[in-house]
């Protein structure tokens, strides 16, 4: 069990918890909704962006 965040929402999420997850270069992100799992998986370099 981790928390994480959620790149898109920015919520902190239990990572067994996480209604949806997705693989992108080479790393796991995990969402608190499918909304934002189709937003991230559409653009993901935005979500990522904005992290930095």
């Amino acid at each position: 069990m981790a928390i994480v965040i959620d790149p898109v929402c920015k919520m902190k999420i239990d990572d067994n918890k996480a209604v949806a997850n997705s693989e992108y270069k080479g790393k796991k992100y995990y969402f608190c909704a499918q909304g934002c799992k189709k937003a991230f998986d559409k653009n993901p370099e935005k979500y990522l962006a904005e992290g930095k």
